[in-house]
């Protein structure tokens, strides 16, 4: 029997002792632990779920071609109003990414000297839900570059309680699924800038503050993050690994020399301090017949100067020089939210109905009643949620029971949602004990077997085709096909003309159904015909 001891197993790689380690303080200590899992540049990225809007390669982005006005008309099918802003956001995008195609090109073709590039990082003033964050996301999606939103508030400087601002530049390289070449041509967003603003005279160490501004400076010229915190043991271990086999530990780093930052904040009280050194300007006479400017018209006044007295460092606003103030929302505008944007709030609740079978739809006159709430609410496009929610939450919660099949909801129900629900469950029984009203709904089921479009009878429908069978001593399959007899050859056209394959028959439809036939095609022939606006 030999003497000798067996050879002690290998130690394993940093992931696999990793994940023992994760394991072991799991097992020992309860809860959830996970290490940094940033993929290593080369390395085979470990199997994930896929992203819900995963970004495009990064030779894309070397290939970018967009102009302004491109990224300005996509913006406009999303956020309504804030041209200016468009028009900045979308001009310093384009310029931005343009340089990084050019230092690439000029890096390959090897050419002597060195080409000059100042960032245009964006400082976006603006109150509440006007659409700032919309913006920023859009452009990235269309960019096609990973995308990285955080508020400033989270953040402290390095060495405190609090996030460090680095991890936004880790963050996006795993949103860029390691890919850290892609990363380091991303855009980091950051909000409520303006809650890190300081006061002069304010005594101790800022950690949250002054010192995230400080923090930012590197990040927003030019500097190279570690891509693992220095306290990640996922980091210590390949440094472990690589002194055992005699190599120098390699720096993985990501530069964020091509990042385009974009911070933004609502400012309250820079107003103030504009009128303030405005007022300097306009003593005596002058001064006591101008009117008061609004905060608006203020806004767009703001110099350098007013920034760093609110509040922040010089050099901190110095990486920021392009600058736009976003206008606040009327009621108008919030109308034209909902009932233009490709965002808009309307087709989510008619997806959350649809997924019980029930339509909705929703009037113009609804609409306008909800946008005059909503602008009282003094919180932009996220007042429309708070007015729509006290309106609807009854009948998320009831309607899906009833059985009903659709849902109009016009201004009257908005001013008075208690009796539209009563008049709903009155319905609803009617319904459930007339048999005609299934007979109606297997009428159109039957219509969209043999012509392939689908007829949706509203309630008002339903009732109106139930009182004409007892007036006339008619059956309901009988009515129905002597009322939309044209209906087939009519709804082909409109088709034709817009794609629609499922209408909604209200009680007019049914009262005068070679009227509503008629008009429905003659304003399917404008729409496909009509000229768009230059």
């Amino acid at each position: 029997m030999s003497d000798q001891k067996p050879e002690p197993p290998p130690p394993g790689t940093a992931e696999e002792i990793t994940k023992k380690l994760e394991d072991f303080i799991k097992n020992s200590l309860g809860g959830q632990v996970l290490f940094t899992k940033l993929e290593r540049p080369g390395r085979e990225p470990e199997p994930e779920e896929p992203e819900e809007t995963p970004v495009v390669d990064v030779a894309s982005v070397f290939d970018f071609k967009l102009k302004p006005a491109d990224i300005k008309a996509h913006l406009d099918r999303f956020v309504i109003r804030q041209d200016e802003a468009k028009k900045v956001l979308a001009t310093a995008v384009c310029d931005h990414y343009n340089h990084a195609r050019m230092l690439r090109e000029h890096h390959e073709r090897g050419d002597g000297g060195h080409l000059e590039f100042s960032k245009q990082n964006v400082l976006i003033i603006g109150p509440t839900g006007v659409g700032k964050t919309y913006l920023v996301k859009h452009i990235a999606d269309l960019v096609g570059v990973p995308f990285v939103k955080a508020d400033a508030t989270k953040f402290s400087e390095t060495g405190y309680v609090g996030a460090d601002v680095d991890d936004l530049v880790r963050d996006l390289v795993s949103k860029a699924n390691g890919n850290v070449e892609l990363a380091e041509h991303g855009i980091i967003y950051l909000d409520e800038v303006d809650k890190i603003a300081t006061l002069g005279d304010r005594m101790g160490r800022d950690v949250s503050g002054r010192g995230v501004q400080t923090a930012m400076l590197k990040l927003m010229e030019e500097t190279e993050v570690p891509l693992y915190p220095p306290n990640d043991i996922r980091a210590q271990m390949n440094a472990m690994f690589s002194m055992k086999r005699g190599t120098k530990p390699q720096r993985e780093v990501v530069n964020t020399r091509n990042i385009l930052f974009i911070v933004s904040g609502a400012f309250s009280g820079l107003e103030k301090v504009i009128e303030k050194r405005s007022a300097k300007a306009t003593l005596g006479f002058v001064a006591a017949i101008t009117e008061k400017p609004t905060s608006e018209s203020l806004f767009k006044q703001v110099r350098t100067q007013d920034i760093i007295e609110y509040g922040f460092e010089a050099e901190f606003v110095g990486r920021l020089p392009v600058r736009v103030v976003c206008e606040s929302l009327t009621a108008d505008d919030l109308f034209l939210i909902m009932k233009n944007s490709e965002g808009s709030l309307i087709r989510q609740f008619e997806r959350e109905f649809s997924a019980y079978g029930v339509r909705a739809t929703f009037e113009d006159d609804a609409m306008r009643e909800i946008a005059t709430r909503a602008a009282e609410e003094k919180t932009g496009a996220r007042g429309l949620v708070t007015a729509w929610e006290k309106v609807l939450r009854d009948f998320k919660f009831e309607l899906p029971s009833l059985g009903l099949p659709d849902l109009t909801v016009t201004a009257a129900v908005v001013k008075d949602p208690a009796a539209a629900l009563a008049q709903c469950h009155e319905d609803a029984k009617a319904f459930q004990t007339d048999v005609r009203a299934n007979e109606v709904q297997a009428y159109a089921e039957a219509f969209k077997r043999e012509h392939g479009m689908e007829l949706v009878f509203a309630t008002d429908a339903v009732r109106s085709i139930i009182e004409r069978v007892e007036r006339e001593g008619t059956t309901v399959d009988a009515l129905c096909k002597r009322l939309f007899r044209d209906f087939p050859f009519g709804l082909q056209l409109v088709s034709r003309n817009n794609g629609a394959t499922s209408f909604l028959l209200h009680r007019e439809a049914v009262e005068n159904a070679d009227a509503w036939l008629s008009t429905l095609v003659a304003q399917s022939y404008r729409e496909a015909h009509s000229t768009p606006a230059a």
